[in-house]
């Protein structure tokens, strides 16, 4: 049905491979016969949790260099190679904020930016909590902060909550509520 709008890759040239991203340029054949470039980011993917204890959110505070400035988030990371974004859900939500989730249910997936980068987001819900260890990556500084969903929402307002898969999570807890 939309076949006729896809565009054919004729040549990639790799860019950068990084830690986190790789960064490739593709020439396209678009549908009308002529050639375009197209540049993508390549992102293993990564998983927000969203994780409730005692009636409060639970965010991380960190700081984010592409914005300049600290945001709170749910606890987020990136997938490792192989890694099944459940298992890694479950290991995300107790390095950064020391709670152990017996179980993770899965919500959904969605694209942070498709019209130049690949990275899905699998966001899921942790149950079963109990005290864990907290281990954050050695490059990574994160306070935790439990919010109420009135706080988070004001958050949102005034910037402090500044990101689409916690800005997912606010949403989904309101409307739970109704």
């Amino acid at each position: 049905m939309t076949d006729h709008l896809k565009e054919e890759t004729i040549h990639t040239e790799g860019i950068y491979k990084g830690r986190i991203i790789d960064l490739e340029k593709h020439t396209v054949r678009l549908p009308n016969g002529s050639e375009s470039k197209r540049e993508i980011v390549r992102h293993p993917g990564a998983v927000g949790v969203i994780c409730v204890r005692n009636g409060k959110l639970i965010l991380v505070y960190q700081f984010r260099k592409a914005l300049g400035k600290v945001i709170a988030e749910i606890p987020a990371g990136k997938l490792d190679e192989g890694e099944s974004p459940e298992i890694c859900a479950a290991r995300e939500l107790e390095e950064e904020t020391g709670i152990k989730a017996g179980s993770c249910k899965f919500l959904c997936s969605f694209y942070t930016s498709p019209g130049f980068a690949d990275e899905l987001v699998h966001i899921y819900i942790a149950d079963e909590l109990e005290s864990g260890h907290k281990s954050a990556d050695e490059d990574e500084f994160v306070e935790v902060v439990e919010v109420s969903l009135d706080e988070a929402a004001a958050f949102i307002q005034d910037g402090t909550i500044h990101d689409a898969k916690t800005m997912y999570a606010v949403q989904y807890l309101q409307l739970q509520q109704k």
